[in-house]
């Protein structure tokens, strides 16, 4: 429990920073007023111009996933090293009631998924981790931009009509929430956000909701741009033609991250492949087979090349070579499985975290909407 010590440590000194209504140097990381230029004329173009800041965000839906760890969260890690203080990670909570959900396990859930992106690499102390509904300034936003959106515009857009056809009767949240999204990234002042290629469409709405504001009521917000990479793309073990999901019905399509050693090798075992013993790559092929080869790229830092030569030596067929990756990927995550046991039991220092992170967040929101409520005019 070393590890909780240390971060309470870390809390506790956060607390006390707050508690003295932050020194110069916190101000200055938190609160940039001069770093945003603004008025009908600053900034280049549509936009003001900020300093780079990072935002994104994720669904507690539990336990994360392989796919989860290995492409976002993974990132993430990698992006607080670059901006250390400049990058916001929430909890998207609101987001997950656009369907029903029981209560308590929502909360679970939101716990769940704090304990996990602290045992993967998320450090409080270089990025602003918290609960989208404890900074309230998200709704407000969003139903400012709300009125500068149509209708026919939001229900243009792929997930609605992807969502729209799996519920009897879709909800306005459902419809949107694509605008939420656009607040939680326009809060901040945001001009990276790390997403996948199907966000494309929801950046492009949250860019030109920016413009819209911008011309209508005078520059605030920055361009925000999508920070892509090479994240690998882990496949559904019962269905590699699709990605792992939570949503999937079949627990045995997904290695959970709390998953023992046993289950890890059943779910390998039964993961799908083909009639070809040998283990070659070939996504478009041999599409199990390559979405395996894909998870030990990510769990052991090989390339496609280096795993088939190592397996091609080892002479193994694709039975033999599911049980040596099991192997890999319970070793691999065995540290990680540790550490979010540790971190659940201990419920009051999670909820810390998370309100410690939303005071931060707090501080710049705010900021933000006294520009945005002065501009509309409600000041």
């Amino acid at each position: 429990m070393s590890v909780l010590r240390n971060r309470g440590c870390a809390l506790a000194r956060a607390r006390l920073s707050a508690n003295l209504c932050l020194n110069s140097t916190v101000a200055g990381t938190l609160r940039h007023k001069s770093s945003t230029k603004l008025g009908k004329e600053a900034g280049e173009g549509d936009f003001a111009v900020c300093q780079e800041r990072i935002f994104s965000g994720i669904q507690p839906t539990g336990i994360p996933h392989i796919g989860n760890y290995a492409g976002a969260i993974s990132n993430w890690v990698r992006l607080q090293k670059k901006f250390s203080g400049n990058i916001l990670l929430s909890i998207v909570d609101l987001h997950s009631i656009t369907l029903p959900q029981d209560r308590d396990q929502l909360w679970q859930n939101i716990l769940d998924m704090t304990a996990c992106l602290l045992a993967c690499g998320i450090e409080p102390e270089k990025t602003i981790l918290f609960q989208q509904s404890l900074v309230p300034l998200h709704s407000e936003l969003a139903w400012i931009l709300g009125c500068l959106c149509s209708v026919p515009r939001l229900q243009r857009l792929p997930q609605w009509k992807e969502k729209k056809s799996s519920v009897k009767e879709p909800s306005v949240g459902l419809l949107t929430y694509p605008i939420l999204q656009a607040a939680d990234i326009l809060l901040y002042k945001s001009t990276l956000v790390p997403v996948g290629e199907d966000q494309t469409q929801h950046i492009e709405l949250t860019r030109d909701l920016a413009r819209a504001f911008n011309r209508l009521h005078g520059t605030v917000f920055p361009e925000c741009k999508m920070l892509s990479g090479e994240v690998p793309k882990i496949r559904s073990l019962r269905n590699p033609t699709s990605k792992m999901s939570k949503s999937e019905a079949n627990s045995k399509s997904r290695i959970d991250l709390l998953d023992s050693p046993e289950v890890i090798l059943e779910k390998c075992r039964k993961a799908v492949t083909d009639f070809t013993s040998e283990i070659s790559y070939d996504p478009e092929g041999r599409p199990g087979v390559s979405n395996l080869i894909e998870i030990h790229m990510a769990m052991a830092d090989l390339t496609e090349d280096e795993i088939v030569e190592e397996s091609f030596l080892l002479a193994e067929d694709t039975g033999m070579y599911k049980m040596r990756l099991a192997g890999i990927i319970a070793e691999s995550l065995a540290p990680v499985r540790e550490r979010v046991i540790a971190y659940r039991k201990d419920p009051d220092f999670l909820t810390d975290v998370l309100k410690e992170g939303a005071a931060k967040a707090s501080l710049i929101a705010e900021e933000t909407m006294e520009d945005v409520r002065r501009l509309v005019g409600f000041r």
